[in-house]
């Protein structure tokens, strides 16, 4: 019996045995301490439409609601759609038509069409009339007593029309102040405010339109005119520098000295130091006003010093006023520009739209043309 255990007959299927069970030991331990540590979980991934499929839920949210006037808009628009998409696909296209009539629901036909745009999105001709479909849409839409400013249309303006003649006093004071034409500052105000129409929508509806106030930013650039932190040292540091091309003469050197006897604190700018907190006010907007004012008044002294007096060009002074001093340099020749951005499906440049305000008329009872634009 020992001869048999220990000849190569018993031995090599003795090892197979005892390694092929130790192995499968290891196995098992490893699959359990897999499971154990979640180590065989899917972790799925972010679908490459997932931006696509945000947008639309927040395009078609639960608080998408629409007026009598909106309602045949939008039901013209879905029929045409409709009839596009049964030039392709006639199933869908019945499918989607039975469920609005089912549902009643514009909310559900345009959320089932914008589904069905992702999947013909490679579809060039269809994406081609998709487009001009919406494009006449809102022409038409416009075309009854609209604006010939496209941008002037949209919701937010008539918001954003109330919120400024509420500061009506805050802007006339500071316009005063500085020697510049209020319009011009509102002009520099409506490039600021204008490009969030798009990026903040949400906020313009839950918190500009009830409120019918301005949006304040906090971030980096600071009160209603946007005013970085770093141009509003500036501001005041050319004020008193007689050897800059910006100093706009004594007059002016001591209209930013702060007042120690003034507490600007709110809940949201306690942590900021004192020039930024008297721009985060949030009743109280005469600060970013001023700090617009001088600034337009500091450009333009450093170009009729250079023999190039742009006092009468609102979109230059708004495209620099948006691109900071680094971008002022006088010629016969200046761009109009600045920041671009989209508002709905188009894209504006921050001077482009200060120039559509100042010369619209819009809220010309309130900020009209003045003879002077900037006093000497």
């Amino acid at each position: 019996m020992k001869r048999l255990f220990q000849s190569k007959w018993f031995k090599i299927p003795y090892q197979i045995a005892l390694y092929g069970f130790a192995a499968y030991g290891v196995v098992l331990v490893g699959v359990f301490v897999a499971l154990k540590l979640r180590l065989t979980d899917d972790k799925g991934l972010v679908d490459s439409n997932n931006r696509y499929f945000q947008e639309m839920h927040d395009k078609y949210n639960q608080d998408f609601k629409v007026d009598s006037t909106s309602l045949i808009k939008y039901r013209n628009e879905i029929l045409q759609r409709i009839n596009l998409v049964n030039e392709y696909y006639p199933k869908n296209a019945r499918v989607i038509l039975e469920a609005w009539s089912q549902s009643k629901s514009e909310k559900i036909a345009l959320q089932m069409l914008a589904a069905l745009d992702l999947k013909l999105k490679d579809n060039k001709t269809y994406q081609k009339r998709l487009r001009e479909i919406l494009s006449k849409s809102n022409n038409q839409n416009m075309a009854k007593g609209g604006n010939a400013f496209e941008w002037m249309n949209f919701i937010e303006w008539s918001y954003f029309k109330e919120a400024v003649t509420k500061d009506k006093k805050y802007i006339d004071s500071a316009a005063l102040a500085c020697g510049v034409e209020p319009r011009m500052i509102v002009a520099c105000l409506v490039g600021e405010q204008v490009r969030l129409f798009n990026s903040r929508r949400e906020r313009f509806k839950n918190v500009v339109a009830p409120l019918k106030t301005l949006a304040l930013e906090t971030n980096l650039s600071y009160g209603v005119t946007g005013i970085k932190e770093r141009t509003a040292q500036n501001i005041e540091y050319y004020l008193k520098d007689p050897k800059s091309p910006y100093y706009c003469g004594i007059k002016y050197e001591h209209i930013l000295d702060y007042d120690s006897t003034i507490n600007y604190n709110n809940q949201h700018n306690d942590t900021m130091n004192l020039r930024v907190k008297r721009l985060v006010q949030y009743k109280d907007h005469y600060y970013s006003y001023l700090y617009a004012g001088i600034f337009i008044r500091q450009i333009a002294t450093q170009w009729q010093k250079a023999g190039y007096p742009i006092d009468d060009r609102p979109e230059i002074l708004a495209s620099i006023f948006n691109l900071g001093y680094n971008k002022s340099k006088p010629k016969k020749y200046p761009s109009v520009g600045g920041s671009n951005f989209m508002i709905r499906d188009k894209e504006y440049t921050f001077g482009g739209v200060a120039y559509d305000f100042y010369y619209s008329g819009e809220l010309l009872e309130a900020f009209p043309y003045a003879e002077v634009k900037i006093s000497k």
